[in-house]
């Protein structure tokens, strides 16, 4: 467990690229917002027709 001194040598970087710090703790709320957003149905379709392409390009089918 850091110090109290050692705290108050942290730079300004290290601070913003805490994930327990305010920014990464707001990054988190965001994510988890969009997290729990169901998936588009044009992404998915998009999605299956790669995974289609996929299977005809391979040899053997």
């Amino acid at each position: 467990m850091a110090k109290p001194d050692e705290d108050k040598r942290r730079t300004d970087s290290q601070v913003a690229f805490d994930p327990n710090g305010p920014i990464g703790r707001k990054l988190k709320s965001f994510y988890d917002v969009i997290e729990t957003e169901p998936v588009p149905d044009r992404l998915l379709d998009l999605l299956e027709k790669l995974d289609e392409a996929e299977r005809r390009a391979k040899p053997g089918r």
